[in-house]
This record gives structure tokens, sequence and C-alpha cells, in this order.
């Protein structure tokens, strides 16, 4: 299986998805002019990453604990549907493969209530396990 790996544009965030070094993480602005375009590649990883952490909870007892890092300066209302697209995946790997264990880390500039909210939401709606980090700038 493959990293995904996207460099940060002025209109998208930095995508780091490498289960060898167990970095997962989005990072910085979100509003890209073809939001699809740019969250289908992700989104086809998490279901070939969904695959393989089936395949290997099949073959192998060792629990595999996921740490998945949003750090979202900003996001606009297309961004969101893709975010809560990514955030049912991570729910489905967690309810499908038995040795999957995955925690949400959200981070937030400690100002930003809407950002803080925004995670809120998310985590109301997926029940996946979330920590929440107000970062200070």
């Amino acid at each position: 299986m493959d990293t995904l790996i996207l460099e940060a544009t002025d209109t998208t965030p930095k995508v780091a998805l490498d289960h060898t070094k167990d970095q997962f993480e989005i990072s910085g602005e979100s509003r890209p002019e073809d939001v699809r375009k740019f969250y289908d590649p992700i989104l086809d990883w998490l279901d070939k990453f969904n695959a393989y952490l089936y395949w290997l909870g099949e073959n192998n007892s060792e629990k595999k604990n996921i740490v998945f890092n949003f750090k979202f300066e900003y996001f606009n209302s297309s961004s969101a549907k893709y975010i809560m697209d990514i955030m049912t995946k991570l729910a489905d790997i967690q309810d499908n493969c038995k040795n999957a264990h995955i925690d949400i880390v959200w981070n937030y500039d400690e100002p930003d209530e809407d950002m803080l909210e925004a995670g809120e939401e998310f985590k109301n709606i997926t029940n996946l396990p979330f920590k929440f980090i107000g970062i200070k700038r």
C-alpha cells in the first residue's frame, strides 16, 4: 500500500497519510476550487487502508493504534462535507477492523471557537474518540 503525500497550496491543505510511519495528518487551509478532485484521492486511500487493516487483522493479532491529526486553519462549507466523509470512513475502519483503534486529534487556534465547534460537531456525528488541542499563537 502506497503513502499519500500532498503538499499544501494557497487553497489546499497538506495531506500526509503514511501507514508505515504512523503519520496521518491533514493541515492548513481547505478551499480548493474543485473540492471533489482534491478529496477523492484521500477517500480512495482510506478505502484501501480499511481493506489493508481488515486483512492485517485477519492475519495478525497486533493492535494498530491510529492517531489521525486534523490541523485546519480554515475550511469552507464544500470542504466540510468531505471532511465529514473522511470522518465517516475513519469510523468505518474503527467498526470493521478488529485490530484498529482510531483516535482523532483536532487541533485549533485557541481563540478560534468556530473551529473548536466544528470539531465538536464531527465528534458528535461520528462517535469517534476525539482529543481537542487548543494551540496558542
